[in-house]
C-alpha cells in the first residue's frame, strides 16, 4: 500500500514535467494499461536511440525481440539490433531468470538512464514486459510509418504478473464473418493489452464457418444463406490452411485460440446440409433469423453423436488449445419431447426428463475430448440436468452460474451479458449505430469484478478470469465490428490483470486517451462518444418559441458545433459549454473531439419553429378504438399495401391489445408473416409541443408521414421527433410491417407508440 501512494505522488509530478518536454497531451503521465502491479518512478529518463542494442542470451527470447525490433524500426525509423553482450547505453537488456518473484506471465523492469533492463521466468513474460516498454514509450511507437519524435521513458522500477491466468475476447464469424486479416489485425492489437485467450465462435444456425474434409456438404450448404431481403450471404468459412494459419500467428503472440463448436443447439446450418440428424429429417435451410431454433441435433440417434464426433476429431487437431468450446446454451426441448429415439433414449438411460438427456449427451461429447487430452467449456445451460465431470464453465446469464459452478469444484470463466456483453448499446440507441439492444458503457464494462459475491471463499480459485463477448448479429462491417469492441474490451484487459485494489476509473479514462492514439496506428475504428440530449434524443425537434439544445457524451470530451451546415472540425466550429437556445429553424451539426484531434461522427439535429397545428376532428366524430388492418405476407413498402384486402379486422381501445400473430418464436415459416395498419385519433389535452418516441415503420399525423423507418433494419428505427399540435383531437396512421429485415421478425416488436408534452409526465395516447 506504501508503494501505491508513492506512485500516485509521483506520477502526479511526471504529469507537469511532461508538459514542458511533449506537446501532446495523450502522452503526458504514465499511462500503461493494464496497470502494473507495482510501479516507482524514479530521477531520470532513458532516451532511446539510432542503434539501440537488445541484449538477449535465450534463443526463445530472440524470436520475441524480433517481434519488437520489427515494430520499433518502423515507427522511429531507427536501426536496431540484438547480440549477447549489453553495451554501457542506448541497450534494452532482456533476461530469464528462472527465480524472479513473479508468476509465469509477469515481469520486472528496471528503467535507467543508460538503458532498460527487462527480467522474466517465460519468453511470455518478456512478451508481456516489452509490451509495457512501448507503452512507456509515446503513443507514436505504433505508427504504421516513422514519425519524427523523441523517444524518452521516465526512469522507472515496475514489477507485475496478471491477477487472472484466463483474459479474454470471444469472437462470433456465424452471423457476420471476417475474414483472416481482420482476425490477425485484432491479434495485434489484444496482444498489445495483455490479452491472452481468443474464442472463436464458429458454428451457429446462422452459418459454419470452418472447412470439413470429412462432410464436404457442410463446405457448400452450411456457409452461406438468403437473407430477408432476398440477397445472399456467403458463402464464407475458413480453410484448415488459414485456420492453422491464424492459431500459428496468435501463438506468436502468446494469445489461445479456443474453438467452438455449437451443440446441441444453434446446430440449424449443419442440419440444412445433413437434416438427417436432426429430430424431424428436415428439410432445413441455413436460419436467416437471429435468436433461437428449435430445431436441434437429435439426442437419440447414434449417428448423430458419430457425426458430431467426426466433426470434433477433425477440428481438434488444428487448434493447439488445451480447451474445446461446445456450446451447450440455447437448446429448446420441444423436438426432443415429441421425438420417438429421444423418447426411447431417455428411457433406457433411465433419465429424468429431457434436462438430463441434454447433460447426457454433452456428456457423451465430454468422452470425445477427453480421450485427446482436451478439455470441455461450456455456457452455463451445461448446468441444467448435471454438469459433465471435467467441464468449464462460461458463466453469461449473470453470474449465478458461474457461482454455482464453482461451489460444486468446476472452473469458471465469467462472461455476464450485463458488464462483457460488447454488441451493447454504448450510448443512446437514437444516436449511436444499430446495436443488439442492452447499454453497457465503457465505465460499466470496467466496473466488472470477476469473483463474485455468494461464492465460497475457498473456492475463487476456481475462478480462471473473465472474457468479453462480441456478437455480430447487427455488426454489418468489419469497421463497426471494431466499434463495438474498442475500447470497451481494454476495459476487460486491466479488469482482468491489474489488482483488484487499483481499480481508478478515472484513472483508466485518462490513459484512454493515449491508448487510442496507439489504436490509430493499427487503423482501428473504435468508439468515440456521440453527443447525446439528456431529455430528449430527437434529430428532429419542434418549438413555437423557442428551443433549448443540452448535450452531453458517455465520457468527458470536448463537444463542437456548427449552425452553418458545414461539418464541424477543430477549425472551423465553436466549442459547447453550455445550453445552445434557439429562436430560429436551424440545422444544428455537433461532434465530439479527443485530445488526439479525431472526431466522431457528425450528428445533425434539425430545430423546426413551427405553429400549432389545428386539430382535425371533432369529439362527436371520434371513437375511442382504433381500427386494426392484418394483411397476410411479407411486406417491404407501406405502398405495397395499397389495394390488398386484410384477412382480419379488428378494433381496440389500446395498442397494447393488438395481437401478436407468432407465439412460438421458434417456429417462423412464410405463413406467420402479418402486417398490421392502426387508423384512428387521439385528443390532444392542450396545445403544445409533443414528443413521440415509436419504432415502426411509418406514422402519420393529421394524414402527413411524421416518423419514417420504412426499410430500415429492425432494430436501427430511429424512434424520437416532436411537433407541435394545437388541442383537439387529431388523426393518426400507424403501420408496422411483416418482415425480417436485418434478422428479427417485426412481430417481435411492439406496434406501441409512446408520446408526452415535452417536459411533462409520458402518457399514452389511447385507454
Amino acid at each position: 500500500m506504501h508503494t501505491l501512494k508513492k506512485l500516485f505522488v509521483l506520477l502526479l509530478s511526471f504529469s507537469i514535467i511532461s508538459c514542458k518536454t511533449d506537446e501532446k497531451t495523450y502522452n503526458q503521465g504514465i499511462n500503461i494499461t493494464p496497470k502494473p502491479m507495482e510501479l516507482t518512478l524514479k530521477d531520470g529518463k532513458f532516451t532511446l536511440k539510432n542503434n539501440a542494442i537488445f541484449a538477449v542470451k535465450d534463443e526463445a527470447v530472440g524470436k520475441v525481440v524480433d517481434f519488437f525490433i520489427s515494430k520499433m524500426q518502423r515507427s522511429t525509423g531507427y536501426s536496431l539490433s540484438k547480440q549477447q553482450n549489453r553495451p554501457a547505453n542506448n541497450y534494452i537488456d532482456v533476461n530469464i531468470v528462472s527465480d524472479l518473484d513473479v508468476n509465469n506471465e509477469g515481469y520486472t523492469i528496471d528503467v535507467k538512464d543508460a538503458g532498460i533492463t527487462v527480467e522474466a521466468k517465460t519468453p511470455q513474460g518478456i512478451f508481456y514486459g516489452l509490451q509495457t516498454v512501448m507503452q512507456l514509450l509515446p503513443a507514436e511507437i505504433e505508427s504504421p510509418a516513422t514519425v519524427e519524435k523523441v523517444w524518452t521513458i521516465p526512469n522507472v522500477s515496475i514489477k507485475d504478473e496478471p491477477r487472472f491466468k484466463y483474459r479474454g475476447q470471444h469472437l462470433d464469424v456465424c452471423r457476420h464473418f471476417l475474414d483472416v486479416e481482420y482476425i490477425k489485425k485484432q491479434l495485434d492489437v489484444l496482444a498489445m493489452f495483455k490479452i491472452n485467450k481468443f474464442h472463436w465462435h464458429l458454428t451457429d444456425d446462422q452459418g459454419w464457418r470452418i472447412e470439413s474434409k470429412k462432410y464436404p456438404k457442410l463446405n457448400s450448404t452450411s456457409v452461406k444463406r438468403t437473407e430477408g431481403e432476398g440477397k445472399v450471404y456467403g458463402p464464407y468459412y475458413y480453410t484448415h490452411e488459414q485456420i492453422k494459419e491464424v492459431v500459428a500467428y496468435a501463438g506468436e503472440r502468446f494469445i489461445e485460440v479456443i474453438p467452438e463448436v455449437e451443440l446441441p443447439g444453434h446446430g440449424v446450418a449443419a442440419l440444412a446440409a445433413y437434416p438427417e440428424y436432426s429430430c424431424t429429417g428436415g428439410p432445413f435451410e441455413v436460419r436467416n433469423i437471429w435468436g433461437v431454433a428449435n430445431d436441434v441435433y437429435c439426442a437419440g440417434n447414434d449417428a448423430t453423436l458419430t457425426f458430431l464426433t467426426g466433426i470434433i476429431e477433425e477440428v481438434m487437431p488444428l487448434f493447439e488449445s488445451d480447451y474445446f468450446h461446445i456450446g451447450g446454451d440455447e437448446c429448446p426441448k420441444d423436438r426432443w419431447k415429441k421425438c420417438p429415439k429421444c423418447q426411447k433414449r431417455i428411457k433406457n438411460e433411465k433419465l429424468k426428463d429431457e434436462h438430463e438427456l441434454q447433460s447426457w449427451f454433452i456428456k457423451q461429447i465430454e468422452q470425445v475430448l477427453l480421450k485427446h487430452n482436451k478439455k470441455m467449456i461450456g455456457w452455463d445451460e451445461i448446468l441444467e440436468g448435471g454438469l459433465a465431470p471435467s467441464a468449464t464453465v462460461m458463466s453469461w446469464r449473470g453470474e449465478k452460474g458461474g457461482v454455482d459452478a464453482a461451489n460444486m469444484g468446476h472452473d469458471v470463466i465469467m462472461t455476464p451479458g450485463g458488464w462483457l456483453y460488447l454488441d451493447h448499446y454504448q450510448g443512446d440507441q437514437n444516436v449511436e449505430p444499430v446495436a443488439i439492444g442492452g447499454y453497457t458503457t465503457l465505465e460499466k464494462t470496467y466496473s466488472y469484478e470477476p469473483v463474485p459475491e455468494g461464492l465460497d471463499k475457498n473456492k475463487t480459485h476456481h475462478i480462471l478470469g473473465a472474457q468479453a463477448n462480441v456478437w455480430t448479429e447487427y455488426l454489418y462491417s468489419p469497421e463497426q465490428t471494431e466499434y463495438m469492441t474498442y475500447p470497451r474490451i481494454i476495459a476487460l484487459a486491466e479488469v482482468t490483470w491489474s489488482p483488484k485494489e487499483q481499480k481508478d476509473y478515472k484513472d483508466f479514462e485518462r490513459r484512454i486517451a493515449n491508448q487510442l492514439v496507439r489504436l490509430d496506428g493499427h487503423k482501428v475504428n473504435y468508439h468515440i462518444p456521440i453527443p447525446e440530449q439528456p431529455k430528449l434524443s430527437a434529430d428532429f425537434v419542434a418549438f413555437v418559441d423557442s428551443a433549448v439544445v443540452e448535450l452531453k457524451t458517455t465520457r468527458p470530451i470536448k463537444i463542437l458545433y456548427t449552425t452553418s451546415m458545414e461539418e464541424p472540425t477543430v477549425n472551423n466550429s465553436k466549442e459547447y459549454t453550455a445550453p445552445l437556445k434557439f429562436t430560429e429553424n436551424t440545422v444544428l451539426k455537433v461532434r465530439s473531439a479527443l485530445s488526439s484531434g479525431k472526431m466522431s461522427a457528425v450528428r445533425t439535429i434539425k430545430l423546426d419553429k413551427q405553429t400549432y397545428a389545428l386539430a382535425t376532428a371533432s369529439e362527436t366524430e371520434v371513437t375511442s378504438d382504433m381500427k386494426v388492418e392484418y394483411y397476410k405476407g411479407k411486406y417491404f413498402k407501406a405502398s405495397e399495401l395499397a389495394g390488398k384486402t386484410p384477412v382480419e379486422t379488428e378494433q381496440t381501445e389500446s395498442l397494447r391489445k393488438v395481437k401478436y400473430r407468432i407465439p412460438d418464436y421458434g417456429e417462423i415459416s412464410e405463413d406467420d408473416f402479418y402486417s398490421v395498419v392502426l387508423t384512428g385519433h387521439f385528443n390532444v389535452p392542450e396545445d403544445g409541443v409533443y414528443d413521440f418516441s415509436t419504432v415502426v415503420d411509418g406514422l402519420w399525423i393529421d394524414g402527413k408521414l411524421f416518423i419514417d423507418n420504412e426499410g430500415t433494419v429492425r432494430k436501427n428505427m430511429k424512434s424520437g421527433k416532436s411537433i407541435a399540435l394545437a388541442k383537439g383531437y387529431h388523426a393518426i396512421r400507424i403501420v408496422r410491417l411483416g418482415n425480417i429485415i436485418g434478422g428479427w421478425p417485426s412481430q417481435w416488436n411492439s406496434v406501441d407508440v409512446s408520446w408526452k408534452k415535452t417536459e411533462q409526465q409520458k402518457f399514452r395516447p389511447l385507454k
